[in-house]
């Protein structure tokens, strides 16, 4: 049986449930390597998963150059689950990576190739 999908309302009530600290946001390069980065709760509300959450994508290898680096990870909320192995509570995402001027799925991002296919 197929769990249910998640909703951005669901995912704040895990968050307040489960007395989480912090979000890690995921998702992978083109290699197929983890890439994440954690931030408070101060960085969450249920905007984020239209709106997304800004990076510097010179970080990744193989992605953008420094002066052209901003990106948004925008997260999934289908995806999130608390991950225990984190000594503080943490929420986890799976996120697409985002061009945030078009808005549209970043052709290096697998998670965005996946979808557009």
């Amino acid at each position: 049986m197929a769990k249910d999908k998640k909703t951005p309302s669901d995912v704040s009530k895990m968050i307040k449930d489960r007395e989480v600290k912090l979000v890690d946001f995921k998702f992978t390069d083109l290699p197929g390597t983890w890439q994440h980065f954690t931030t408070t709760l101060t960085e969450y509300n249920e905007d984020i998963f239209t709106d997304g959450l800004g990076f510097d994508g010179s970080s990744i290898r193989g992605w953008k150059v420094i002066n052209a680096s901003d990106m948004l990870v925008v997260p999934d909320p289908a995806t999130a689950w608390i991950d225990i192995f984190n000594a503080e509570p943490t929420l986890s995402l799976i996120c697409t990576i985002v061009d945030p001027i078009t808005r549209e799925p970043y052709d290096r991002d697998p998670r965005g190739l996946a979808e557009k296919a």
